[in-house]
């Protein structure tokens, strides 16, 4: 049964719509109901998410939000909420806002007064952390680290005190680079790496950081990488080699 007015989107409110990290089925129905129904769908990129509304049958005018135009494109969203239209925002894949554009405009139609609501869905920071194996009680997201490798070492330094699963993504071009840093800095934690999440060839491993190393070393990785490390609490001092072993 229909809760009432299920249905309908409340005007001049702004839509952060969940789309597919990997597989198409896992669009939730009230994000295609959203989609539907919104005045203008905001894209990270208008021929991507172009695509996964051709794919769905749905035809709504594209409007480009990303990095580089956030300031101009936030202005000219609130302006619409603000005549009361209804605007999803999308991003290539997953939640908006994590690792992707979003917080800027959401932080402005806050402050507006605006209206700001949730479309639930994919989040390929939780879908690697639940099947990692690792503790999920206490995590840290950090996002992808700096490119630049001194302004990378020492933010994995500063790790040595936090507490909790420790999770970041990462790109395949850089991965072995970060697993690299994370044998010097991190010889014993066991490391798990999530990739090509909910696609066909989806890949887990789990090991230590040089045991994980040396799995990727000479191999062609592709699709977005998420990475954890298991907290400070699980290492045992005493254990010099660890006692992970890779399962690849």
């Amino acid at each position: 049964m229909k809760e009432p007015g299920a249905t309908r989107l409340t005007p001049g409110t702004l839509y952060l719509v969940a789309t597919p990290i990997g597989n198409l089925e896992d669009i939730t129905l009230r994000a295609l109901r959203t989609l539907e129904q919104c005045d203008v769908v905001a894209a990270e990129d208008t021929r991507h998410t172009a695509r996964l509304l051709q794919h769905f049958e749905l035809h709504k005018p594209l409007l480009s939000y990303f990095r580089f135009n956030e300031a101009r494109r936030s202005g000219e969203i609130l302006d619409r909420l603000r005549q009361g239209q209804c605007v999803a925002l999308v991003t290539d894949a997953g939640s908006p806002g994590i690792s992707d554009p979003g917080e800027r405009v959401v932080s402005a139609a806050r402050a507006a007064g605006l209206r700001v609501e949730a479309v639930p869905g994919p989040c390929a920071l939780v879908a690697a952390l639940t099947t990692s194996g690792l503790p999920t009680t206490e995590f840290h997201f950090l996002g992808y680290l700096p490119h630049k490798s001194g302004q990378r070492r020492r933010k994995l330094d500063s790790l040595k005190e936090v507490p909790g699963t420790w999770v970041f993504y990462e790109s395949p071009h850089r991965i072995e680079r970060l697993l690299e840093e994370l044998s010097v800095a991190y010889p014993r934690h066991t490391v798990a790496i999530a990739r090509e999440l909910t696609k066909k060839f989806e890949e887990h491993s789990v090991g230590t950081p040089a045991q994980l190393l040396e799995r990727c070393r000479g191999r062609r990785i592709r699709g977005e990488i998420v990475i954890m490390v298991s907290p400070p609490a699980q290492v045992d001092p005493a254990d010099p080699e660890g006692e992970a072993q890779a399962s690849l």
